[in-house]
This record gives structure tokens, sequence and C-alpha cells, in this order.
């Protein structure tokens, strides 16, 4: 498997970036602002979708940085330094809403309603694989039956 390399300069691409983030695993701790280069960082272990179902399921180390960071807000966790007990969280969307052209707010989802809302300049982020890769437990599953009512 070749490592993934990705840039994001628009919506468009931020979808693609999403869409291969989409089930990666990361704790509290692996997020950062860095406000003085106003960039802003996550260490995660992403599904490594690309693999067949004939395949044994892989997560990899990966990084994701977004560049022009004016502003960070959290809703459900708190970056840096956390409990050694706590719940790590399943990506499952980055958004972005656009503002006054080029700018506007990254939303990166979780689950268990936990959310990072990025105000940036505009979009600029990256995701580079980072190279370890280790047999996953289970391909991520998801319920698309809709909810019956009794």
């Amino acid at each position: 498997m070749e490592l993934l390399k990705l840039a994001a300069f628009d919506d468009e691409d931020l979808t693609i970036v999403s869409a291969h983030l989409q089930d990666a695993i990361l704790r509290p701790e692996d997020v950062d602002y860095l406000a003085g280069q106003r960039r802003f960082v996550l260490a995660l272990r992403r599904f490594d979708w690309s693999s067949g179902p004939k395949t044994p399921p892989a997560r990899r180390l990966a990084g994701l940085t977004f560049d022009h960071v004016r502003a960070v807000r959290t809703k459900g966790l708190q970056p840096g330094p956390a409990a050694p007990d706590a719940t790590p969280l399943s990506l499952l969307a980055i958004t972005f809403t656009p503002g006054d052209p080029p700018s506007g707010h990254v939303e990166i989802l979780f689950s268990g309603n936990a959310t990072i809302r990025l105000e940036v300049e505009c979009i600029e982020a990256r995701l580079k694989d980072l190279g370890p890769v280790w047999e996953a437990t289970a391909r991520p599953g998801h319920d698309t039956a809709p909810d019956s009512a009794a």
C-alpha cells in the first residue's frame, strides 16, 4: 500500500480528504492549535478504505494540518493532554461553510456529538500518511437502515 498524500484548497478537495478520514480514530491529546503559526494539527489512525473486501482491514497513522486558522472552538472535547482513560473519538466528516470569500468555517465532526470548528482565512489543508500500518480488528460498520417507529 502506498502512502496517501493529499492537499485541499477548496470545498471539493476538502470533501475528498473527509472521505479518506471517515472513521479515523483519535484521542483529544492528538489535537493541537499552534496559534503562533496559525496552524491546527491532528494525528489520526485512519481506516484504509482503499483495501478491498478480500484483504484484511488496516489502519494507518496519518497527520492532518490546517493553515491560516484564526480561531478554534470545540464542543464535547478538550484538545491537549487528557486523562488516560479518555474515550477515543471517531471522525465522521469534515465540512466547510463559506463566509466572506475565501474565508469560512471548517467543522470536524466526531461521534458522540463532539465538534471542532476552525475559523479559517481560506482552505489550506494537508493529509499525509506517516508510515505505520497495522491490521484493524474490524471494518467500521454504518447503520443505514431507517429508524422504525414502534
